[in-house]
């Protein structure tokens, strides 16, 4: 999985991971069989002075389902769970998803709202 991409210079407690369409569509492997990365999100997480972030993805199978996985990464490797978010995770997450209607959609959001 490449490097999530970064803004600014805030420190990794603030940092938003971008984009939240991916630039160009990555094939993955699923438990379904082969699977397309259509939208992602990534949120900079730091424990002490371990790093890492939570990346969820918007992925869609050959026949059109859709799938979201939840994953975190540590350098360039994206591991399974678990997957722990802190509330001010999730809060800037839900701010990302703003940017990912589909995957905002495929969680149970509006993918109708202006972000």
């Amino acid at each position: 999985m490449p490097v999530p991409h970064t803004s600014g210079t805030k420190s990794a407690h603030t940092r938003y991971s971008f984009p939240a369409t991916l630039p160009s569509m990555r094939t993955v492997t699923t438990p379904w069989g082969k699977a397309t990365a259509v939208e992602q999100v990534s949120v900079a997480q730091r424990a002490g002075e371990r790093r890492f972030a939570t990346v969820v993805q918007l992925l869609e199978t050959g026949d059109g389902e859709r799938l979201v996985r939840f994953a975190y990464t540590t350098g360039d490797s994206a591991r399974r769970g678990p997957v722990t978010l802190r509330a001010k995770d999730l809060e800037r997450m839900q701010k990302l998803l703003e940017r990912a209607p589909g995957l905002r959609e495929a969680l149970g959001g509006d993918a109708r709202r202006d972000g």
